[in-house]
Formats: C-alpha cells, structure tokens, sequence
C-alpha cells in the first residue's frame, strides 16, 4: 500500500467526509429514481469504506510515527 502524509490522510478524510454529507442529504431529500438511488445508496456505502480506511491508516501512521520516534 501506498504511503501517505498524515496531512494528505487529513485533506482526504475532510473532503470524502464532506462529500458523504451531501450524498446523505440528496438521499434523504426522496426525489431520486429507483436506479438514481440505488446508485447513490452503493456511493454513500463506499464513502463510509473509504473514510474507515483512511482512519484506520491515519491511526497506524500516528503509531509508526510514535515508534520511529519515541522522543515526540
């Protein structure tokens, strides 16, 4: 896997967080066809992947950062 800055990690969570939020409101606003929500259901799920791994990676980096060096 690639490896990310802490702040390239931050930047990413920020926007697809941001993103999810409006997906979230375009679906709870009902005026979608059958397919058109659907679609944007399967979005919003991959988004919550999406911002589960970064948090993840974002906490193993705090941790490898940690363990480089223990003097911070």
């Amino acid at each position: 896997m690639s490896t990310f800055t802490p702040d390239q990690l931050a930047e990413a969570h920020r926007a697809l967080a941001s993103l999810l939020g409006k997906c979230e409101k375009v679906l709870a606003g009902g005026k979608l066809k059958p397919a058109q929500h659907t679609l944007m259901r399967r979005r919003t799920e991959a988004l919550r992947v999406a911002l589960a791994l970064i948090a993840a990676e974002g906490k193993g980096a705090r941790a490898a950062h940690t363990v480089e060096e223990p003097g911070c």
